[in-house]
């Protein structure tokens, strides 16, 4: 093994050597597979048909047999000579004695060498000693001839050919037993970090599951490759040079060193390869996964896998996949590329191509692309996502509702059936879309959470389907009309109760600070919802109504904790139960999936502002047909801090002035 001791001390940084751009990071991992020698297609296995489902033919495959490979009976009935039938006829009809003129034959049956037609047995009549036939049979009447199907030597399949049930069937039909293939891509995925513990086990706090080796090893097997895990790393360049020459010792097609790629004190990742190999590329001009490395040991490549699984994801594709497909000798399926209308806009950083995960819907002849949470570490981003749009280097974001390319993971059917809902959250939207898609397949409802305002702006600019809502209007203590009136009056639509619940403060079990409604507030540590949502909308009200806040800018200096941002009634909940906040306002439900407390401050309706002109579209139709579903109502009121009875009532139907 190197000597440790040539490594930098451990902890000191390790910064990149260069953020090359995209273009150029993939020229250079080609240049590094020509240079080790890996830049051709894999040699060929022989492989048994019953294990080379989906495996790739190492070269052109001919039949061995022609199929059939005799003279076969095509129906159940009588072999017989042609030349005996001559002159039958309903009125002259023949007798044919068995076996001398006729012989039983089933389908399948080899015939006999003087034999060359076939009667169904349905159009004979049995006599004593043979049959009698009505017609003549002309030559090879219901005979499968010798190669009828496939003829010796005849290409079957090409070389690089991805194998296909019907394949093996007829490989095995004209006389293959196994099968050259592609060998496979050995490839090591060696998981690193103090931190990593393995998936299914119980993490201490800090601690947190190895998903990427999952997830890696579950993408490389999709793609062909032959993948391997080794037991996971801890931070030390000792051990990770110990593991790192261990695989290298295996001669796989590649490593996959996962974390350990950035600049932090325990990255060790571009140091340990450099000392034991060559680094080509520490850095790539792309968002997430910009600590990319692309280095080699000797004749093994090494890609040095940023961390956060978003940015695993991203390299995944951008990087790895090709490569496995290069050496399978397949060409790379070319991802399917659409023009979308960005429903939000965007931010991207100067001078790297950024890679933005979106949920896609389609009304009427434009694609939306609704962006998710675009943290390298939102895994949920890539749970949901549709597709992913490209923000080229050099520009700075984008606007809503500019056009934006989108490889899509969706198929036009798919999008026509998807329905897009933006608006204020709500725990029961997430039940809601989960019965519309186990009830009305391929009917989809897609979420964007963007508060009560954002949805009414969503519908004002045809962004959305449907918008959900829960605003309060104090003068008139009306819930959603009045906001509807003032922003969409233009707009035939539909006011439509979903649920009634309860908003009130999300504490800590057991209530410790002894909380009792919004007087409290200045004496704790708060988190809020985001500006236009709903909730902030009536936590800005109760502050007024209680002498505490006039306006926002009161608030944040009243408040600590006002300025804290959340999308989510969940993620509300989710900084009270891990301590960040003392308290935050959302719906009940959110308290009770984490085994909170909660403070009830206001009943309120929340409604689906639908546009007449989506009604007929079929997961609208779904969405409608669940709301008057009794069971559906049942388990919302189960759910604890909601009420169903009014749920599917339009409230209030609007013309429009257009």
């Amino acid at each position: 093994m190197k000597d440790p001791a040539a490594l930098p001390p451990k902890g000191e940084r390790e910064f990149f050597r260069r953020n090359l751009p995209l273009a150029e990071a993939r020229e250079q991992l080609w240049a590094t597979l020509r240079v080790i020698g890996k830049d051709a297609a894999l040699a060929g296995e022989t492989v048994p048909l019953h294990s080379a489902l989906g495996r790739i033919t190492a070269e052109a495959l001919r039949a061995r047999l022609s199929t059939p490979h005799y003279h076969s009976a095509a129906m159940d009935g009588f072999a017989v000579r042609s030349a005996d039938t001559v002159g039958a006829s309903e009125t002259r009809p023949l007798d044919l004695y068995i076996p001398d003129q006729a012989q039983p034959v089933n389908t399948g049956d080899a015939l006999a060498s003087d034999c060359d037609a076939v009667i169904m047995i349905e159009h004979t009549q049995a006599i004593e000693g043979g049959i009698r036939i009505r017609a003549a049979a002309p030559a090879r009447q219901h005979v499968r001839l010798v190669g009828e199907d496939m003829v010796a030597t005849e290409l079957l399949l090409p070389a690089n050919h991805c194998l296909r049930p019907v394949d093996l069937g007829a490989l095995a039909a004209c006389g293959y037993g196994a099968v050259p293939c592609r060998r496979r891509p050995h490839a090591i995925i060696i998981p690193t970090g103090a931190e990593i513990v393995p998936a299914g086990s119980e993490p201490a706090p800090g601690e947190i599951f190895d998903s990427n080796s999952v997830m890696l090893r579950a993408e490389l097997a999709a793609a062909g490759a032959r993948a391997e895990v080794t037991p996971i790393v801890p931070d030390d360049p000792v051990a990770l040079l110990a593991a790192l020459q261990a695989a290298a010792a295996q001669k796989p097609e590649l490593i996959l060193l996962l974390a350990g790629s950035s600049a932090g004190s325990g990255d060790y990742s571009a140091r340990c390869i450099r000392e034991l190999g060559e680094v080509q590329v520490h850095g790539v001009a792309i968002r997430p996964g910009h600590p990319f490395i692309i280095g080699h040991i000797e004749d093994v490549l090494i890609c040095g896998v940023p961390g956060y699984p978003v940015s695993a994801a991203l390299t995944y594709e951008l990087f790895v996949r090709p490569l496995i497909h290069h050496w399978l000798g397949v060409a790379a399926a070319e991802p399917k590329r659409i023009r979308a209308t960005l429903t939000r806009s965007l931010a991207s950083p100067m001078g790297e191509d950024e890679y933005v995960r979106v949920r896609l819907a389609r009304i009427g002849d434009r694609t939306l692309a609704a962006p998710l949470s675009r943290g390298a570490g939102v895994l949920s981003s890539l749970l949901h996502a549709d597709g992913y749009a490209q923000l080229p280097r050099f520009q700075e974001g984008a606007a809503a509702g500019s056009p934006i390319d989108v490889q899509s993971f969706r198929s036009e059917a798919e999008l026509a059936h998807t329905a897009l809902l933006q608006g204020s959250h709500d725990p029961l939207l997430e039940l809601l879309a989960q019965e519309i898609s186990a009830q009305r397949p391929p009917c989809r409802l897609v979420l964007a959470s963007v508060g009560s305002l954002g949805g009414l702006v969503a519908l004002r600019r045809q962004h959305a389907h449907v918008a959900g809502s829960h605003l309060l209007h104090p003068p008139s203590g009306e819930f959603n009309r009045p906001y509807v009136q003032q922003h969409l009056r233009e707009l035939p639509l539909r006011l439509i109760t979903f649920v009634e619940r309860e908003q009130g403060l999300i504490v800590a079990p057991g209530n410790p600070l002894q909380i009792t409604g919004i007087q409290d507030l200045p004496r704790l540590r708060f988190v809020n919802r985001q500006r236009g949502a709903g909730t902030r909308i009536l936590l800005d009200e109760e502050l007024k109504n209680a002498a505490i806040a006039q306006n926002p800018e009161e608030a944040v200096a009243r408040i600590p904790g006002y300025d804290h941002e959340e999308y989510t009634h969940m993620a509300v909940a989710t900084a009270v139960a891990s301590g960040i906040a003392d308290c935050g306002l959302g719906v009940r439900s959110a308290a009770i999936a984490l085994g909170l407390d909660f403070v009830p401050i206001a009943d309120e309706r929340y409604d689906f502002i639908l546009p007449t002109d989506h009604v007929e579209h079929p997961a609208i139709q779904a969405l409608l047909a669940i709301l008057q579903d009794g069971a559906f109502r049942s388990r919302v009121d189960a759910e604890g801090g909601y009420r169903s009875e009014k749920m599917g009532e339009i409230v209030y139907e609007q013309k429009g002035n257009s």
